[in-house]
């Protein structure tokens, strides 16, 4: 069964990100109902959501997604220092009760 995930991924480098390149990251993951972060920071990141059916598959996709996204925003390319991805049944159930 598919289901809806949301992928959070960072890459961390040597240089500080700037606020012009985060808004391109944030252009570039919104398809993918995806946020951005990482201004003035040596890291960037976004979380995206992603259709799959297991939390390995929704990893994948979301990191292919964020690559992607990155690479049309023309930030460099560092290394991926965190992803997780949380379903949306997971995020109900950790939801208001």
């Amino acid at each position: 069964m598919t289901i809806r995930w949301s992928v959070g991924v960072e890459a961390e480098g040597d240089r500080i990100i700037a606020h012009d390149e985060v808004v391109e990251l944030a252009d570039a993951v919104a398809p993918s109902g995806g946020i951005a972060t990482g201004i003035g920071s040596n890291r960037y990141g976004a979380q995206v959501v992603v259709i799959a059916e297991t939390r390995e598959e929704a990893i994948e996709r979301g990191t292919q997604t964020f690559t992607a996204a990155a690479r049309t925003a023309g930030l460099p390319v560092f290394p991926i220092v965190r992803v997780e991805a949380i379903s949306e049944e997971e995020d109900a159930e950790d939801g208001p009760e």
